[in-house]
Formats: structure tokens, sequence, C-alpha cells
């Protein structure tokens, strides 16, 4: 997905935990926010992975005074087929459905190419 503020960067769902929430809860949240999509209706995975990446300069006023780093946990969302998502319109202009190779080249974030590396990992595993 592109994203609405910074034209030309791509990412996957990604989002904030909100207070009460674990990880999982927040990665359902988010993708029903960003793509419309009932994370529950398919295939959707805690791969119980996660990284820690500083956080860009420009994001920073995000986030609590003086929080430079975030962790980012990594789940999967199976789906038999594309389907059409409802983006939301302040977090992302438009969507593609890539192969995860083509994907992992258009992101911006080194984590989000790691996780489509992962990606391609699990799937050669299942072939």
């Amino acid at each position: 997905m592109e994203r609405a503020d910074k034209p030309g960067f791509w990412q996957s769902v990604t989002g904030s935990i909100e207070a009460g929430e674990t990880p999982y809860d927040a990665a359902i949240r988010e993708v029903q926010e960003e793509t419309g999509l009932d994370a529950l209706a398919y295939k959707f995975e805690d791969w119980q992975a996660s990284n820690v990446y500083e956080i860009y300069p420009h994001w920073r006023h995000r986030y609590a005074p003086g929080v430079t780093e975030n962790v980012e946990h990594l789940f999967g969302l199976e789906l038999p087929a594309p389907r059409d998502v409802q983006l939301a319109p302040d977090e992302h202009v438009r969507y593609e459905w890539v192969d995860w190779r083509e994907a992992a080249k258009r992101v911006f974030s080194w984590t989000n190419v790691d996780a489509l590396k992962r990606l391609g990992e699990r799937h050669h595993l299942k072939l």
C-alpha cells in the first residue's frame, strides 16, 4: 500500500498497540482499519518474530517524547486469492497485489523487506 503522507513510500499493514491490546489483537484491528478485511476470516498467523528499528525522525511526533525505537511484531495473513480492499484514505492512497519479490523492491522499510523475505521462505517450504 502506498502511504498517503509520503507519496512513493510503500508498506504493509502497520500500526500501534492500543491500551489493553495484545500485538495479536492490534494486528487484527489494523488489518480491518487499513484494508477492510477481517483477518480472522482467513488464515491469520502470529509468526512469533519481531524486529526492533529506529523510528524515522519525520514520524517521531507520533510517539512519546524521547522514544526513538519501536518493536514490530510479524504476522501473516493468507488469502485464497487477491481481494478488493477498502483503504483508510488518511493512511494509504493505493494498493497493488504483487509477488513478494516485487513487493520487497517497493517497500521503504528494511523491516518490511525482512517480513517479505520470511513470507517467501514460508511459501517455499510449503511447495
